[in-house]
């Protein structure tokens, strides 16, 4: 078996999350019908949130070093390079903010509903 590449990977995830998206639009009888089921995909998107800074950061150790070996160009002149660099760190540096605020919200989201139950 071929490992997939990153891309391919953060495809997969894209993916997943739409399915997700699909499987929660409306309660039903599979596994969307109780307290303990929205408790469980808060915690593991609240997981997935904590994972995001790692691979997030690691986008920017393959820019940056591509940077340092001087491998990379902007289709739109050489002057055109050090902006664009500049406003992806920048963007990094805000994903990765935002991907902790994520997590700490989703994690005082699956804190909330672990006290809630089901009632008929």
């Amino acid at each position: 078996m071929t490992a997939k590449t990153p891309a391919e990977l953060s495809d997969s995830a894209a993916e997943s999350v739409r399915s997700l998206n699909h499987a929660t639009l409306q309660q039903s009888s599979n596994g969307w019908q109780y307290p303990g089921d929205a408790y469980s995909v808060v915690g593991n998107l609240a997981h997935m949130a904590g994972m995001l800074p790692q691979a997030i950061g690691q986008l920017e150790s393959l820019i940056g070093s591509l940077e340092d070996g001087g491998n990379l160009r902007s289709d739109q002149g050489p002057e055109d390079l050090p902006g664009r660099l500049i406003e992806f760190h920048g963007a990094i540096a805000d994903a990765i903010g935002q991907a902790h605020a994520l997590q700490r919200a989703l994690d005082r989201a699956h804190q909330a509903l672990g006290a809630i139950a089901y009632e008929e």
